[in-house]
């Protein structure tokens, strides 16, 4: 098949837009450098989207908001600069021609150019690990879940959630006070989550059962109405009635990227960036940020990887104009931004 090239260079091009991401088209807008985002997801926002209506209270500044409300957040502030956004691409292959150009190929069979890179994949691309039972998928329009989008669309509902991570004993907890019941069942033999989390879940009235798996759903089109559950230790199964079954199996990653590359990146636990505070690789030019990068004191929050990101694009400044500022200029006086200040400042006035 004939490759697609988008003949432009960008200054910079951003694989990911989680936190990171975003933040980082934000930034090298005002550092007034050209931008792409490349998502292979439909959508922006990255990881966030696996917890919509978790709170999240730990950044900086920022009073308790709710995963989607952080996505709208991050999307209108990754946006102010226009970079140009490519969704539903997978990166496959990364490489660098003879004149220094950064070549990034897609599963859409495109190839694009940027004469940075950055990397800011998080842990990989993440599918959530499906329910290995026939027929299952019939129901996943319908009352089978993978994660929580809306809270509501689970009140006054029999909540069936399989699984034993800390996320899954969170969404007992959280689902409790507005659901009818919540049965929680998982495989092994103890929940994976902090032992305080585990207390609450009798406190809200959370039936939950180890050593036991889901075997059989029973159903009609796309809904569930009974699930069979099998406790391996007795063999002894039982059947429930559900109005909801979420499925909290994990994930699986898709890592293949940064090891397969045709660069030769230094790579820690055969998959994230060795680099630097500053978030340089092994190959100038090429950037990480977020979860995808490590480096000695790394933070693992979404405020570690807005750091992450502001530092990698100032290097990439420099990279591109060696006399180029060390760092961008603060917002409170930046010119960059003297016309979008009048619209928060004086409202329709301004307009």
């Amino acid at each position: 098949m004939i490759k697609k090239h988008d003949e432009e260079v960008y200054d910079m091009i951003i694989v990911g837009s989680g936190p990171a991401g975003l933040f980082a088209a934000f930034y090298a807008g005002l550092r007034e450098m050209s931008v792409k985002i490349i998502e292979s997801q439909p959508r922006l926002g990255g990881k966030v989207h696996v917890y919509p209506e978790k709170m999240i209270w730990d950044i900086g500044g920022l009073t308790p908001v709710t995963g989607q409300q952080l996505i709208e957040q991050m999307i209108e502030q990754g946006l102010t600069f226009n970079p140009t956004v490519s969704l539903s691409e997978t990166v496959t292959q990364i490489d660098k021609n003879d004149a220094g150009v950064f070549q990034i190929e897609t599963s859409q069979n495109n190839v694009h150019y940027a004469k940075t890179l950055m990397l800011a994949v998080g842990g990989g691309i993440l599918d959530p690990i499906k329910l290995e039972l026939e027929g299952a998928d019939a129901y996943e329009h319908g009352n089978l879940y993978y994660s929580v989008k809306k809270m509501q669309a689970f009140k006054d509902k029999r909540v069936l959630i399989s699984g034993g991570s800390g996320s899954a004993v969170d969404w007992a907890n959280m689902l409790a006070p507005i659901a009818k019941q919540v049965t929680l069942i998982y495989r092994g033999d103890a929940l994976k989550a902090h032992e305080a989390d585990i207390t609450k879940l009798g406190k809200n009235g959370v039936e939950f059962l180890t050593h036991t798996e889901i075997v059989e759903c029973v159903g009609e089109g796309q809904h569930i109405h009974a699930a069979t559950l099998l406790n391996s230790q007795t063999e002894e199964t039982t059947s429930i009635a559900v109005d909801a079954v979420l499925v909290n199996h994990g994930y699986k990653r898709d890592q293949t990227l940064l090891r397969e590359s045709q660069l030769d990146i230094d790579l820690k636990d055969g998959y994230f960036i060795q680099g630097t505070p500053n978030g340089e690789s092994s190959i100038p030019g090429l950037y990480g940020a977020g979860d995808i990068l490590s480096h000695e004191g790394k933070l693992n929050l979404i405020a570690g990887a807005y750091q992450d990101a502001v530092n990698a694009v100032n290097c990439a400044k420099q990279y591109l104009d060696p006399e180029a500022n060390q760092r961008g200029l603060v917002s409170s006086h930046n010119h960059i931004f003297a016309e979008k200040n009048k619209k928060y400042l004086y409202g329709a006035l301004a307009e």
